[in-house]
């Protein structure tokens, strides 16, 4: 049978009147700057502390980080009508900002995931997790072998320890980078960069009379592709020993199964926020963009505890017991980035048509 997919998605599917041109683009831009100031504002305010309880801090980075990826992805996607050297030179601050803000919270999940999985594999008793952690990290994945429970619990106390050393001495050290990227001569030249942003975008000439339309979809397109060259049959098949085995080898670099996931996953994004401006700042929600996007979210995040638990896996000197459990949540997880596999496979097909 030949492999399925999906017909093509309208990027412009609920807009209503003329084209949109640069001016929707700028329009889109100055309310994405606006956003970061005053998500900085709010974030100064606050003092940065992320101490126990202070939610004010954490909605703000996280705020800074939407409003960055928004006017990153924006000058991707349009790079044709704005400013070619601007754009060019504050893109990859951008992303710096971006991945630095966002890693303290990214070792916080991975934690709270692995721990949870770890009790939920074991019935060991790990300090508590919030509840919306719990509910993401104990969803049901693909079937999972039963592992020998009387020997996972013996080392599965001591491999909850020994992540939550890693994990949150990681976490502790992006806390104190973030901090230091907050008060840096780089940070502050992007918040210029930004401010004036907020009151000037800088389009070119033709950007006034150019329609947005062919840009977005291409971005639509480069998704199609992306997707298209995906393994989707291989998706289908709960078990990957392939990836399994390289996660627990020598080798510490990532699996090359996981890259082109995560690439369509940032394209995903790309085609989202294109769409944001094409059909404006609240376009129709359409939930197979959605579904696809949390199945995406949900790979990238197995995939990186599954790394996490096989890089514990190594730690020199670790007990034998200790040693059965983290790779025994390694299985576990590479279970999982095979489950959202399957989870973006059927969405994505949901309304194929056979070729």
């Amino acid at each position: 049978m030949a492999q399925q997919h999906l017909e093509p998605t309208e990027p412009l599917a609920g807009h209503i009147g003329p084209s949109p041109t640069g001016d929707a683009l700028a329009d889109y831009l100055r309310s994405q700057a606006t956003e970061f100031l005053r998500a900085l504002r709010q974030h100064r305010e606050s003092g940065g502390a992320s101490a126990a309880g202070a939610e004010d801090p954490v909605d703000a980075a996280r705020a800074l980080r939407r409003s960055v990826r928004r006017i990153s992805a924006s000058l991707h996607t349009f790079r044709p009508l704005l400013d070619a050297d601007w754009s060019e030179s504050l893109r990859p601050e951008l992303a710096w900002l971006s991945g630095t803000l966002g890693m303290e919270h990214a070792y916080e999940s991975r934690l709270e995931r692995l721990l949870l999985a770890l009790h939920r594999l074991s019935g060991a008793v790990f300090p508590p997790q919030t509840a919306a952690a719990a509910v993401g990290a104990a969803s049901p994945a693909a079937a999972v072998p039963t592992p020998d429970r009387a020997n996972l619990t013996v080392g599965a106390a001591k491999a909850g320890a020994l992540l939550d050393r890693q994990l949150t001495l990681a976490r502790t050290r992006a806390h104190s980078t973030a901090l230091q990227a907050l008060g840096s001569s780089r940070f502050h030249a992007v918040a210029d960069n930004i401010a004036v942003l907020a009151s000037e975008v800088p389009l070119t000439k033709a950007a006034v009379t150019t329609d947005l339309h062919p840009m977005a979809t291409a971005a639509q397109e480069r998704l199609d592709d992306a997707v298209t060259a995906l393994p989707l049959v291989t998706a289908g098949h709960p078990y990957n020993a392939e990836a399994l085995i390289h996660g627990l080898s020598p080798d510490p670099s990532p699996h090359p199964q996981d890259a082109p996931w995560h690439q369509v996953r940032l394209l995903l994004r790309l085609h989202r926020y294109a769409r944001e401006v094409v059909c404006g700042t609240n376009p129709p929600v359409e939930l197979r963009l959605l579904t696809a996007g949390q199945a995406l979210d949900r790979h990238r995040d197995a995939s990186e505890a599954a790394a996490a638990a096989a890089a514990a896996a190594r730690t020199p000197r670790i007990a034998p017991a200790t040693a059965y459990a983290l790779g025994v949540l390694h299985a576990d997880q590479r279970h999982e980035v095979e489950a959202a596999r399957f989870a973006f496979q059927q969405c994505w097909q949901k309304q194929a048509v056979s070729t």
